[in-house]
């Protein structure tokens, strides 16, 4: 069995308990917001809302969440990028059940369609995608990071996350000034515009974990001495966007209804995710 076979599993059964996870904390949150109009009941003005951290759901959820995210970070070593990436979409599958068992959310007919093709999808992936996991040395994934059509890439990245930023931003003021006739556009569009930049920089944790866990796998078989700054580099950048990635997702999830704003999130994290891949590693080829 190679390699590309382990760490798929791994990272199946991290994406499915992200996932759960991801719901708990949801539910955390309609918890929070219940509990507040109880309390708020017979009482003249707004109740504030509890810290989440005070909701047992809610700290549930993170564990499974973090859980989830150290197989994730593993599979990396065994993997491409791209293929795993891409295997997170499994998370849609699992939401399907979470969503009803756990949230109480209907499940149509139109929700069942399209998960039977992200099954068949993920069928062709794992049988025709990249299944090579070269181990790169740190000269070499510098010499990746300063190549120009991955500075490219990232100057475009950045641009995506200005505009949609600015977007989400205006949709507040709108929704906010505006009459009825604008919301359902808009209504759609903000947990949009909220997921591309939240998926965008987030993905990027995605990149980082793979090149630690590319250092990790030569530090085990060829004795490289961790201690450098180019892994120091590369754990504060993996600890700011997965810090942003899990901030956002967070806030979110107390914005927007869930069955809605998780495949969002997947969808555009799934995206980024597989194209920085591409772009970086080159696994297009």
């Amino acid at each position: 069995m190679g390699d590309w076979v382990i760490g798929a599993f791994i990272n199946l059964f991290g994406s499915i308990a992200i996932n759960f996870g991801t719901n708990l904390l949801k539910l955390g949150h309609n918890e929070r917001e219940r509990h507040s109009m109880m309390d708020g009941e017979g009482m003249a003005g707004k109740v504030p809302l509890k810290p989440i951290i005070y909701f047992q759901t809610w700290r549930v959820g993170i564990l499974f969440f973090i859980i989830g995210n150290c197989l994730n970070f593993i599979s990396f070593g065994y993997a491409a990028q791209s293929l795993l990436a891409a295997l997170g979409s499994v998370q849609f599958i699992s939401n399907i059940a979470f969503a009803y068992f756990v949230l109480n959310k209907m499940v149509t007919s139109r929700v069942l369609a399209a998960t039977a093709f992200i099954v068949l999808g993920n069928f062709f992936l794992v049988a025709f995608g990249n299944h090579q996991s070269p181990v790169y040395t740190p000269e070499q994934l510098a010499e990746k990071y300063s190549n120009i059509t991955f500075l490219l890439y990232c100057l475009i990245l950045i641009l995506v996350v200005a505009l949609h930023h600015y977007i989400y931003r205006r949709g507040e003021i709108v929704l906010a000034v505006s009459g009825q006739d604008l919301r359902p556009y808009w209504n759609m569009l903000l947990p949009f515009s909220y997921a591309v930049v939240s998926g965008a920089v987030g993905s990027c944790s995605v990149l980082f974990a793979k090149s630690l866990s590319n250092l990790l796998r030569l530090a085990m078989s060829n004795g490289y001495q961790l201690h450098s700054w180019f892994t120091y580099s590369m754990i504060l950048l993996f600890l700011s966007t997965a810090g942003f990635w899990m901030a956002r997702l967070n806030e979110g999830l107390s914005l927007f209804d869930a069955i809605l704003i998780v495949p969002m999130f997947q969808i555009a994290w799934t995206f980024f995710s597989i194209f920085t891949g591409f772009i970086y590693f080159q696994e297009y080829q």
